[in-house]
């Protein structure tokens, strides 16, 4: 039986987010109150791909992964992994960051094991989908990433929240902000499957191969709104065709 979607539950979670979006908590409220049966089906939809037995069977942690931080360090200069440890320095972050606002929203507290390792696989994976795609963190970035990984999960939540993003962003952004939500949407389409990937050895690779072999275009239309973001996206490109 497909779970039922929660509007209310999502429309409180939503209305307390709007009023303060450091409330990461609450995003996962909302995508928890709007998934109905997509997460289950992702979750299938991982399990038929080689890729995914693999993982599930390993029943590894990606999380374990991204906190040694030796490890990442000692990866090539360009690769994802150095990519992923300078953005969560520069952002002030860590690897466990989302842990905490999960927990507190009660996510799959009650799923099977399997379907949690899956989603909490996914959960994991949010900042490496920011550097790959090249949507930063600030509010124009997050909202355009959200857009993308709809496209590619098909949790309302996540369409909804970054729907009330751009209306919220219109005033500063214009007609902008709802083309580079339409662009991560699309890109979000073209890309290959995220959740499957094996991120683990993805980590070693030039991040600009792992863009091509994920087919991850160029965020063109946030980068027209983001400065910074464009200049760190080209760095990157530039200083691993220099071959440093």
């Amino acid at each position: 039986m497909a779970k039922r979607i929660q509007p209310l539950v999502a429309f409180k979670a939503l209305k307390h987010l709007v009023a303060d979006p450091e409330a990461t908590d609450k995003v996962f409220e909302i995508i928890d109150a709007m998934a109905g049966d997509a997460t289950e089906k992702c979750h299938q939809r991982f399990l038929a791909t080689a890729s995914g037995q693999r993982l599930a069977a390993a029943d590894g942690s990606l999380l374990a992964t991204l906190l040694q931080r030796d490890w990442l360090q000692s990866l090539p200069e360009g690769s994802l992994g150095r990519a992923y440890l300078h953005f969560l320095d520069s952002e002030q972050l860590s690897a466990d960051g989302l842990v905490e606002a999960s927990d507190s929203a009660g996510q799959y507290s009650h799923a099977s094991p399997g379907f949690r390792h899956f989603n909490l696989r996914l959960r994991d994976q949010h900042d490496l989908w920011h550097i790959t795609t090249g949507y930063g963190r600030d509010v124009a970035g997050e909202a355009s990433l959200l857009a993308f990984t709809y496209a590619q999960t098909r949790n309302r939540g996540l369409g909804l929240i970054s729907l009330v993003g751009g209306l919220k962003l219109y005033r500063r952004f214009g007609l902008s902000i709802f083309k580079s939500l339409w662009q991560g949407y699309q890109l979000g389409k073209a890309a290959a499957w995220l959740p499957q990937q094996e991120w683990e050895t993805l980590l070693a690779l030039p991040l600009v191969q792992v863009r091509d072999l994920l087919q991850v275009g160029r965020p063109d239309v946030y980068f027209g709104l983001s400065a910074k973001a464009s200049k760190t996206f080209s760095q990157v490109n530039s200083l691993e065709n220099s071959g440093h």
